[in-house]
């Protein structure tokens, strides 16, 4: 099985929405862009969000166990997805990649 490593590319922040329809949080997301986590099968990786994780892990069970072409055709590189996780609020775009 490969190893995914897992790359935040962008951070996004809607907040129009967040004033209109979600409760005030203090501290929702500790992601940063740049930030790498690496993903050795089906176990997610240490500091990785839950829910970034549930959004993800299907992607990185497919490139982990050698599959490829997942948007058939949308992505250069087809041992790769970008993902990003299921906050409407605030979307975090993460890039996967076939540790070779």
């Amino acid at each position: 099985m490969k190893k995914i490593r897992i790359t935040v590319m962008r951070m996004a922040c809607y907040k129009d929405l967040m004033e209109k329809y979600e409760n005030p949080m203090e501290h929702a997301c500790d992601m940063h862009v740049g930030q790498v986590f690496i993903a050795n099968g089906w176990e997610k990786p240490e500091g990785l969000c839950e829910s970034a994780w549930q959004s993800m892990s299907p992607f990185v069970m497919t490139l982990a166990h050698g599959g490829t072409n997942i948007y058939e055709g949308w992505m250069k590189n087809e041992k790769s997805a970008m993902i990003s996780c299921n906050d409407g609020f605030r979307p975090v775009s993460f890039l996967l990649e076939v540790i070779e």
